[in-house]
């Protein structure tokens, strides 16, 4: 049984050699500074969270996540698990209250509630005349306000690790993820390398994953992955950091099978890859897990196939 069940990624901390360059890339790429200190940066989306992706000051490393729960009950029981911190008061911008462990890689996971939510940010308004629905915006133009995508959310993350399988089975019994879907190579069911989770809120539709183990022969993290507006807001966002002319895009724009969002992927300065998705498969608790060959599961419904180098792809 689970020690908790939580609701969604809160975000992902990393850490950098230069605060500057972090934050010029995370404007670039859609987010907003929420609040800075000497030694750290965290940045917020227009969603209400107070931050959905903190940086701290030092040498480039993956540090880990942290998920929300409802309150301070799901933290209580979560504190009684193998190696978990009791209930701490978080000192530092956002506030809340968390429960802190260590996950199989030595990574830091962090469960928490109560952090601080600020005023929404207003975002484009684009309707689209589109199929059966050709008149949504009727009489009225469309014309794109270019510039950065405006990021909603952290919206999952992919680790990188060997015995894949297995280690996701600790994140299920951890934090109450199930599985959507998993992907077996050579034709042997037995042989799982990615499993795809999502959040277990019952009746309630979340994305179709949230966390995701993918084997490979690095430890580290794969991507972090945040939901923008729309698909014209994932386009806009590619165009404005292609002129940018100083980042690496990694993979997009198309749209993925396992969730079917449409993406697209940038390193930042330092080689952790980004992710910009719109429109997720939306699944509860009686969607069944499925088990899929790879040449399909991780395949693109359009656009190209993933790159080798993002499949093997990991920042420790």
């Amino acid at each position: 049984m689970a020690h908790v069940k939580v609701t969604d990624l809160a975000f992902g901390r990393l850490q950098s050699p230069s605060l500057d360059e972090a934050e010029e890339f995370l404007l670039r790429f859609g987010m907003v500074r929420a609040d800075r200190t000497a030694d750290a940066l965290y940045m917020r989306g227009t969603d209400p969270n107070h931050h959905i992706h903190v940086t701290h000051l030092g040498p480039s490393r993956f540090i880990g996540l942290c998920f929300f729960v409802d309150d301070e009950d799901q933290l209580n029981g979560l504190a009684k698990a193998p190696g978990a911190t009791g209930i701490e008061h978080v000192d530092e911008p956002g506030g809340g209250k968390r429960v802190r462990l260590t996950d199989p890689h030595g990574y830091q996971m962090e469960v928490m509630c109560g952090m601080q939510q600020l005023a929404a940010l207003p975002v484009r308004d684009n309707p689209v005349n589109t199929g059966d629905n050709k008149l949504r915006r009727a009489g009225v133009l469309t014309r794109l306000q270019r510039g950065p995508s405006q990021v909603k959310r952290a919206a999952h993350a992919m680790i990188m690790t060997q015995n894949a399988r297995e280690k996701m089975r600790w994140y299920r019994e951890m934090f109450g993820l199930v599985c959507s879907d998993e992907v077996y190579v050579e034709g042997d069911k037995n042989k799982v390398i990615a499993s795809f989770n999502r959040c277990d809120r019952g009746e309630t539709y979340v994305d179709h994953h949230t966390l995701v183990c993918i084997e490979g022969p690095q430890t580290g993290i794969n991507h972090l992955s945040f939901e923008a507006q729309n698909i014209d807001d994932v386009m806009l966002g590619h165009q404005y950091l292609k002129q940018a002319g100083k980042y690496k895009h990694a993979w997009g724009v198309g749209r993925h099978v396992l969730g079917s969002q449409v993406f697209d992927y940038w390193n930042d300065p330092w080689g952790r890859v980004h992710e910009h998705w719109a429109d997720s498969d939306m699944l509860n608790i009686h969607a069944p897990a499925n088990l899929l060959p790879a040449e399909e599961g991780l395949d693109s419904q359009w656009g190209e196939p993933a790159p080798q180098e993002i499949i093997a792809h990991a920042v420790p």
